[in-house]
């Protein structure tokens, strides 16, 4: 007689919280069609296997789920990292890094620093937007973007609005990249980015609104597009794009990043 007692109810649940981030992110990355095939896979290999006991059938499908891992890990590899830095870096966690940390006094002038850096990443916002002036520029979180950076030329100065605006001057020779910002510094301009191919995006957005897209769905970092048709912003994150953003919009969603 089968006993279900807590340990298996708390172990349902668990399973389930598990498939359900696991679906959400699979979802914010665009890659849900390959979820549901290796979803698809397993409920068809534990049926001829476990509960239909088909031998040979169950024979060759054991040998490709024993490879299978390795191809998982190997296509699904942005995921996995960016699901081990968002857990890493969950907010329940956050309280042992203060309680170790003896950096209090020094709060309130990162905070200076950071508003001072988001003026400026606005105003040069606004004024490209008014020029309509194409750019893409990437705010680094948790994850590092030196593969990202690597692509492009190494620049590592203080962020300041004239410097953006003459990086995407379109006469600039990296005005068609993106500048990636890192621990309140330009770190490079001119940088290639990987590009979202989810059927979902409308299909007024360019390159850059897809590049934006694609670095937000493979890191956690931020993205902000200001579009050289329309002079309209948009703001990537988290896989997901808000466009046509005002200032005070703008300023906002960078308020709400955890770094800057």
């Amino acid at each position: 007689m089968l006993q279900f007692g807590l340990k298996d109810a708390l172990d349902i649940i668990l399973v389930a919280l598990f498939l359900f981030y696991l679906y959400k992110l699979m979802k914010e990355s665009g890659t849900i069609n390959i979820f549901f095939g290796v979803l698809a896979f397993i409920v068809v290999w534990v049926l001829t296997s476990e509960v239909l006991e088909m031998r040979l059938i169950g024979t060759i499908l054991d040998k490709v789920m024993s490879i299978g891992l390795i191809i998982l890990v190997i296509l699904f590899q942005d995921q996995i990292k960016r699901f081990l830095v968002e857990l890493g870096n969950h907010n329940r966690w956050r309280f042992l890094s203060r309680m170790f940390s003896h950096h209090h006094g020094a709060k309130k002038g990162n905070q200076a620093d950071a508003r001072k850096s988001i003026l400026a990443i606005v105003y040069a916002c606004m004024s490209m937007s008014k020029s309509k002036t194409g750019a893409l520029i990437v705010i680094q979180q948790s994850l590092p973007l030196d593969q990202y950076e690597n692509t492009g030329d190494s620049i590592d100065a203080l962020i300041n609005t004239r410097l953006i605006e003459n990086v995407f001057f379109k006469n600039s020779p990296l005005h068609d990249g993106a500048l990636i910002i890192a621990h309140d510094r330009v770190k490079a301009a001119g940088c290639i980015l990987p590009v979202s191919h989810d059927t979902k995006i409308p299909r007024y957005m360019g390159l850059r609104h897809r590049s934006a897209l694609g670095i937000s769905q493979a890191t956690d970092a931020a993205a902000i597009v200001v579009s050289e048709e329309t002079g309209n912003i948009s703001f990537a994150h988290k896989g997901k794009i808000d466009t046509r953003l005002s200032s005070t919009e703008l300023e906002k969603r960078l308020s709400s990043l955890e770094y800057l």
